[in-house]
């Protein structure tokens, strides 16, 4: 864990998450963005050629762990069977927002 710049004792970490089900096409990736940015995480969501969808988060653990919920609901279209949700270590990437990054 780091602390943010200019916020002593406010802890950073950086999450991947994997959702996996009908979470394509149904603006899952628009929603996350909206609730990322509700939340006051960075980081970013993108499709993935398997059909999954990936998502990298960086903030408080408390914030992180409101978008992992989110994540697991999604969007009213969407229906989502499984999410996984990985700690990453330091160094973290440096994201000034969240945003949608193309497929890969």
């Amino acid at each position: 864990m780091s602390s943010a710049p200019g916020q002593p004792g406010t802890s950073i970490e950086c999450w991947s998450a994997r959702i996996r089900g009908r979470v394509q096409g149904v603006g899952y990736r628009d929603s996350c963005a909206r609730e990322a940015d509700r939340l006051g995480v960075k980081g970013w969501v993108r499709n993935r050629l398997d059909g999954s969808v990936e998502v990298l988060m960086l903030g408080s653990p408390a914030q992180l762990r409101n978008l992992a919920e989110w994540l697991h609901r999604g969007p009213p279209a969407a229906r989502v069977d499984e999410v996984s949700v990985t700690p990453l270590p330091p160094p973290f990437p440096d994201c000034e927002r969240f945003e949608r990054k193309p497929t890969a």
